[in-house]
């Protein structure tokens, strides 16, 4: 591979900060780890987004949550193609072979997944229909959502909505997983749906009862 490149200088001096200061003063602990193996009590799927950062917003340490990132933090609904699934493998290993107690699926506020989606479904971005598009073809989940949320007039409410219809579709289809819904049936997992606005620092979570998402 010709192309790969070293580390920008900026990368690097943050890596060794990190070796001389944290690495140091934990080292036991990561080799604890490295030694026994990872033990999360909980997954968390999360979007790309670099402004969302969820170890930092849980205060978690290292070994502690099993996370997943994709665009918009979707999850797709249970299919065995033979294809490459890469969101689906990672909620099967933690169920099935970790055997976490806790699924978190986290949406946010601006999310530019979801933005694209609600252009895309409405029309206004012909560059995400055709089948050259991962991300179209990835917002193509959350299709479903949108059909929830169309009649919204007032665009920013709409978009939220849709934020929202995110976490709640992901919900909705992490159940289609046999070994997910054998797990929330037999008491050994719950799933959780939160949604994060950047700005005001806030965590809301989705209440099944009301149907709506409700500030922690």
């Amino acid at each position: 591979m010709q192309h790969a490149k070293p580390l920008p200088g900026y990368l690097v001096q943050r890596y060794q900060g990190w070796k001389a200061t944290t690495y140091a003063e934990n080292h036991s602990w990561y080799r604890r780890l490295a030694e026994e193996g990872q033990r999360p009590r909980a997954m968390v799927i999360s979007c790309c987004d670099s402004r969302v950062h969820v170890t930092s917003i849980f205060g978690a340490d290292q070994g502690e949550f099993f996370i997943h990132r994709n665009i918009a933090a979707l999850v797709p609904p249970c299919e065995q193609d033979g294809a490459q699934h890469g969101t689906s493998a990672a909620v099967e290993y933690a169920v099935t072979v970790l055997r976490v107690s806790h699924l978190v699926v986290m949406g946010h506020s601006a999310c530019g997944g979801v933005k694209g989606c609600l252009d895309m479904c409405s029309g206004h971005a012909p560059q995400l229909e055709g089948n050259d598009s991962f991300v179209g073809r990835w917002m193509d989940i959350l299709r479903p959502g949108y059909a929830r949320i169309e009649d919204i007039a007032d665009p920013d409410e709409q978009a939220r909505a849709l934020e929202h219809q995110a976490v709640i579709v992901s919900l909705e289809n992490l159940m289609t997983f046999p070994f997910v819904e054998e797990a929330v049936k037999s008491g050994q997992l719950s799933l959780h749906g939160l949604w994060n606005d950047i700005g005001a620092g806030s965590l809301s979570q989705f209440d099944p009862k009301s149907g709506k998402f409700e500030a922690i």
